[in-house]
């Protein structure tokens, strides 16, 4: 899991919901029931998102407050977008 401490290694402004602190709470964690070191409880994402699959497909609506959250085949976030 990559080491990332906001401010010096991150874009994250504090906000709270921009794509960079969502990157920050997410970065290679999976998405599972409860939070813990190594999981994100899929409860705690913002209503408007949708987890992308590697390989998966996706509607191409550009939705500019939709987090998406594009995970690996074993359910890793390798990536935090908006749209």
């Amino acid at each position: 899991m990559p080491l990332v401490v906001p401010g010096i290694n991150s874009k994250d402004s504090g906000s709270g919901s921009g794509t960079d602190s969502w990157m920050t709470k997410l970065m290679g964690k999976t998405l599972a029931d409860k939070s813990d070191e190594t999981s994100f409880a899929k409860k705690d994402l913002p209503q408007n998102h949708r987890v992308v699959e590697e390989g998966g497909f996706l509607t191409m609506d550009h939705n500019p407050d939709r987090l998406n959250v594009h995970v690996d085949k074993d359910g890793t976030v390798k990536k935090v977008t908006k749209g």
